[in-house]
């Protein structure tokens, strides 16, 4: 299923650092080997399941048109306002203290003098507004969706505040110690590219639109469940927060249910009455490939399919299937999440992993694909995280705090939207720019190792789960370990990372003792006087018995 190096493949059940050390050393010498993580998983034989996509039709690879495959009209006004709610500005986010990102931000920033400085992230979503906490480090990279009609370059308009979200999390930097949040690779440049969007709609009456599925039916613009498109709904409605299409309160689209706090974010590639398909995506990844744009991906955007049973592949699957390899062979790390369930993608919840309910794209071609599941704050894995045996790690998905999105906005923001309805930021969604961050950070250090090598080491390094192999269907190879990533010595390292790496710790020294130091004199003493008195007992008795008479008594 997934082609990794030999020593992943012989990873051993492992814990924090050293115990994963110690595991990976004794897998090495283990003649057992595994061969992929859905046998990990299940020890049927996998031959004629579905799990394992089709060998690579690299023939399918489409070429980079650097435009909308067809035309989009907006139907839902961009995000204006606010979606920050009770933010205490000088906590630190869960996720970056579970993830000891300081120490791991610490041990970079001695050792190359920026954290994440030179790596360029593409991050292919719903566009990145230009928050002032970026600087000046986020660059247009395309727009598949429309022309911003904002004056924004092509890819720098984030109308559903999304993309924006997940950038934060890469590569947010306040630059102010009041702040508790900060990304993971906060001096990493972002490269933007607007794919997908709950807020567009398929134009019915352009000409260029062919109705084929991939661009979506949707519906039309205008008039939308008794409201006029793009309205502001009165204050206090709707949270506040966002200008929406309807004061009904019904479906737009398919994209304004409510959202349960249970549930990751339900936007999808391919759904009706959104932007966004696979083949844009498949375009973006390979010209992002091919002309050296970016050294890591990350695609917070999923495609969702019931599985038929047949193994079977669809031709945008195919599409995006050649793409990710062909990125992956030009040495881009490409890192995806693995998708949420709703009711569009049912979990893989049936007792043979290898024959799963849904198929997620990217996640599915997990050889080229370092897809990353959800857990939450106890460290369990996220209920709406999907599983299977595509899943390479996991990293926190819920309670997320990020950039605000609006456009404006100098602040933090723990809401997303979808549609017109605000929900908590969470879902494999904004897990997987932690790990893109991480990657960043690991090309940084060792700009020698190759795409697929640093996909390897954040997996041999990450915290493994008590399951054959160390991985599982449900968190991977485990929830990931920056600072193992970035310092651990591996069995198959070789050249400078075989070399020690000090591990930066802040010295803890035991305060000074400033009590009485009598009470220690008296001690002193009264063991010093003891064994004067032990002496002269034994010297006395010695004496005693020299001049005791020796001879018979008279």
């Amino acid at each position: 299923m997934r082609a990794r190096g030999p020593f992943v493949r012989r990873l051993g059940i492992g814990g924090r650092t050293g115990v994963v050390l110690l595991a990976a050393g004794l897998g090495v010498l283990s003649p057992f080997a595994i061969a992929s993580p859905a046998s990990a998983q299940q020890g049927s034989d996998a031959a004629g399941t579905w799990a394992t996509p089709p060998q690579v039709d690299e023939s399918a690879l489409p070429p980079d048109e650097r435009k909308p495959d067809q035309t989009y009209t907006k139907k839902t006004e961009c995000v204006k306002r606010s979606l920050g709610q009770n933010i205490e500005i000088n906590t630190i986010p869960w996720g970056q203290s579970y993830l000891q990102l300081d120490k791991a931000q610490q041990i970079v920033r001695s050792a190359k003098g920026t954290v994440g400085g030179g790596i360029t992230v593409a991050v292919v979503d719903t566009g990145v507004t230009p928050h002032p906490w970026f600087q000046d480090r986020v660059e247009s990279g395309g727009d598949y969706v429309a022309k911003p009609d904002n004056g924004a370059a092509p890819g720098l308009q984030d109308c559903d505040g999304h993309g924006t979200e997940v950038a934060g999390i890469i590569a947010g930097n306040p630059q102010d110690p009041k702040v508790g949040f900060i990304g993971v690779a906060p001096d990493a440049t972002i490269r933007s590219y607007r794919q997908l969007s709950s807020n567009y709609a398929v134009d019915q009456n352009a000409s260029n639109n062919t109705g084929q599925p991939g661009g979506g039916t949707g519906n039309p613009p205008g008039d939308q469940n008794g409201g006029q498109n793009g309205s502001t709904p009165p204050s206090g409605q709707n949270g506040g927060q966002l200008p929406g299409t309807g004061g009904g309160g019904g479906e737009v689209g398919g994209g304004t249910a409510p959202q349960q706090d249970d549930k990751g974010d339900t936007r999808q590639l391919q759904k009706e009455g959104t932007a966004g398909t696979l083949k844009t995506l498949a375009e973006i990844i390979h010209g992002i490939a091919e002309r050296g744009e970016a050294s890591v991906i990350n695609m917070s955007v999923d495609h969702c399919r019931a599985a038929d049973g047949t193994g079977s592949i669809q031709a945008g699957e195919q599409q995006v299937q050649a793409a990710v390899k062909f990125a992956a062979d030009r040495n881009v790390v490409v890192v995806a999440a693995a998708g949420n369930v709703s009711d569009d993608c049912p979990q893989n919840d049936q007792a043979d992993p290898n024959k799963p309910r849904s198929i997620v794209t990217p996640p599915w071609f997990a050889d080229d694909v370092l897809s990353v599941g959800a857990i939450d704050e106890t460290g369990g894995v996220a209920s709406f995280s999907v599983h299977g045996p595509w899943v390479g790690v996991a990293a926190p998905g819920t309670d997320i705090v990020s950039l605000d999105p609006a456009e404006g906005s100098t602040g933090l923001a723990n809401l997303t939207i979808e549609g017109t309805q605000q929900s908590p930021i969470q879902g494999t969604s904004f897990a997987s720019p932690y790990v893109a961050g991480v990657a960043a950070l690991v090309r940084q250090m060792y700009p020698q190792l190759t795409a697929r090598q640093v996909i390897q080491r954040i997996e041999a390094t990450a915290q493994h789960p008590a399951a054959p192999g160390g991985r599982d269907d449900f968190v991977g190879y485990g929830v990931i370990d920056p600072v193992a990533a970035l310092t651990a010595n591996l069995p198959n390292d070789v050249g400078e990372l075989a070399k020690p790496k000090p591990v930066v710790q802040t010295a803890v020294l035991p305060p000074a003792d400033s009590m009485s130091s009598t009470p220690m004199i008296v001690a002193l003493a009264g063991t010093g006087g003891g064994i004067v008195a032990l002496l002269i007992t034994l010297f006395v008795m010695h004496t005693i018995r020299r001049n005791r008479p020796t001879g018979p008594p008279s």
